[in-house]
């Protein structure tokens, strides 16, 4: 079980639970400070210093500037600095992001740079100080370890959820660590002796998530032969861990927001309320806010579970942590001394710290545990080098709109068949690697004739 010990973060930092830090200027975790000025549009003369490591620009009151414009999507854009500069990302706004007159998805940022999001336009400012951003003083926090300051910083950030009772929501690519955190705040909580449970929202069928959250009465649908409670009553003085929060259905979300507001259920099939009492964190691989932008989630629940909105940074951003999380593996699946320093080679390890790690963690684990079975280091997951190939025949007899299609169908069929085959068939691990939704993976390959139809998982 993770240590409780406590530790704190170090002294005379802003608290904050909304701007977890990246990696920053220095090793005390400071980034450059920063300024916008709206030199355009219906807010004009608005000015915003920052005082952490990024900013969220939209209409929304959830956004840090917030813009007065009706053509501004909810949230349209976000601001990150870090040690590679400044960068701003389009979060899949209504009329895009346009930096010094270029429409961009993603882009690096100079001091002078106009920002055009709708109709207001944003002057882009480096500051001359730097803000100092909460550090843990350990290089672990739980289940979880990192000496790197993005992950020291998001410990700190994580002792402060764990402090107060509120709603938690976890973001990251999937294999950052979502779950080692969810546990670990709740084991450093005042709930840590009551129940964790833990819903796999994107692993339950849609007709059956409501009774799994909310239980459901004797005969309240077919198959319903019995009462049973749900996760929520089940948590009961503790925890309740929604994963993959971002998939579920949209005409169920307003229950949830109900539940979270009221702090009450209704099971299926009755009308009778019942009060509940616990802690929720929720965690997603999706940028909700970009997923509110495409009416896939509520504003109004997202709003509810990300109180403390907590990023998990992925493994190719802290690869300093590599040789520590490799130790930690090694312990839990016992390798012996010969097998340890196998993987503990300078040589070894420089490979590691330059490999991209889609699957991050996760993946790192699958790798140690391969060489553990076969004795002989696996692939990376590092992208194979193109193989030169002759180019398709075209025949111009086809319409364009057909012959693309059979180019793209062709691609992707190739491609699926050396994606499992570079991960000996487990759809899981492919996904992860192809940077896709493990269900939507198991849709691709049924629809080219190569894995079944349903996810077995999901």
């Amino acid at each position: 079980m993770p240590s409780r010990r406590s530790s704190k973060p170090a002294e005379g930092v802003a608290e904050t639970l909304t701007h977890p830090a990246s990696p920053a200027g220095d090793s005390a975790g400071t980034v450059r400070r920063f300024r916008l000025e709206l030199v355009e549009g219906p807010a004009s003369g608005t000015a915003w210093d920052s005082s952490a490591d990024r900013c969220s620009l939209g209409s929304s009151d959830g956004n840090d500037l917030v813009v007065a414009d009706p053509t501004v999507s909810r949230f349209h854009c976000e601001i990150r600095i870090d040690e590679a500069g400044a960068r701003v990302r389009d979060l899949k706004s209504r009329n895009g992001t346009v930096v010094d007159g270029v429409s961009v998805v993603e882009a690096f940022l100079r001091t002078g740079s106009l920002i055009r999001v709708g109709k207001t336009v944003a002057r882009f400012a480096f500051g001359t100080e730097h803000n100092r951003l909460p550090l843990w003083e350990e290089a672990r926090f739980g289940a979880l370890s990192g000496a790197s300051v993005a992950m020291r910083a998001v410990f700190a950030l994580l002792a402060r959820a764990a402090e107060r009772d509120v709603t938690v929501l976890l973001e990251g690519e999937t294999g950052t660590g979502k779950s080692q955190a969810a546990r670990s705040v709740h084991e450093r909580s005042a709930r840590r002796d009551r129940p964790f449970v833990v819903v796999d929202c994107g692993a339950i069928h849609g007709n059956l998530i409501e009774s799994e959250l909310f239980g459901h009465a004797k005969g309240a649908f077919t198959g319903a032969g019995e009462q049973r409670i749900g996760a929520f009553e089940e948590a009961s003085g503790g925890t309740i861990f929604l994963d993959e929060i971002g998939e579920l259905p949209l005409d169920l979300q307003p229950k949830l927001l109900r539940a979270l507001e009221a702090r009450e259920i209704r099971r299926v099939g009755t009308n009778t309320p019942r009060p509940v009492d616990v802690r929720v964190i929720a965690a997603t691989h999706r940028d909700l806010r970009a997923e509110v932008n495409a009416g896939r989630f509520r504003a109004d629940l997202y709003f509810r579970i990300a109180v403390a909105r907590i990023p998990l940074p992925p493994l190719r951003q802290r690869p300093e942590d590599i040789p520590a999380l490799l130790d930690d593996l090694l312990a839990s699946l016992h390798a012996t001394p010969d097998e340890a320093a196998a993987l503990r080679d300078p040589k070894v390890i420089a490979r590691m710290t330059r490999a991209a790690w889609p699957g991050n963690v996760r993946e790192l684990r699958n790798y140690v545990e391969q060489y553990l079975v076969f004795r002989a280091p696996p692939p990376m997951g590092d992208p194979a080098p193109p193989q030169p190939s002759a180019p398709a025949a075209i025949d111009a007899g086809v319409p364009y709109a057909e012959a693309r299609d059979r180019v793209l169908a062709d691609f992707e069929r190739r491609y699926f068949e050396a994606l499992l085959r570079a991960h000996d068939g487990k759809v899981s691990r492919a996904a992860g690697a192809a940077g896709l939704d493990r269900r939507y993976l198991y849709r691709l390959l049924h629809r080219h004739g190569l894995g079944p139809e349903r996810d077995p998982e999901g």
